[in-house]
């Protein structure tokens, strides 16, 4: 079952590259207590989730902030080391958490899996964005596949 507006995100734990390394986040590090921007993408360094979908999160940062969001976050179904690369390569500095969904196991809870073996990528995420407000999805935008527009930064600022 997918989750829906009004739903807790279920528990689930993520990795995230450090100065120190490999770190671990609960859902309730990354959302308790907080207005998070979460989007998720298919596939770190994969065409539209570099040149648009990532990017344009990390150029409205400040306008999210500004309208009372108080993390961003990325999520994908790859590993830690390959998130925390791709954040270098499109430098996201603080302006983005990268959260490393390795095993897929949040994409999976929240019902949210593409199955992308066609493409030779497996089970991966599926292309969203969600406003979470301390762990409750409040809004909950799903692309249909092959789609980018309502999980764009634009489209989510428009929703707050």
């Amino acid at each position: 079952m997918t989750i829906s507006t009004g739903d807790r995100l279920p528990d689930a734990t993520f990795t995230v590259m450090t100065s120190d390394g490999p770190t671990k986040m609960t859902t309730q590090d990354v959302f308790g207590g907080k207005t998070v921007a979460l989007f998720a993408v298919p596939g770190a360094f994969t065409p539209t989730c570099s040149a648009k979908h990532l990017p344009g999160y990390v150029e409205k940062a400040a306008e999210l902030r500004a309208k009372g969001v108080d993390a961003i976050a990325c999520t994908s179904v790859n590993d830690v080391f390959v998130m925390g690369a791709w954040g270098k390569d499109q430098g996201v500095g603080e302006d983005v958490i990268m959260l490393a969904d390795g095993n897929g196991s949040f994409a999976e809870a929240t019902g949210l899996v593409m199955d992308g073996t066609g493409f030779g990528m497996g089970k991966r995420s599926k292309r969203y964005s969600m406003i979470v407000k301390d762990g409750v999805v409040s809004e909950l935008n799903i692309e249909e596949p092959g789609d980018f527009k309502v999980s764009s930064a634009d489209f989510m600022l428009g929703q707050l």
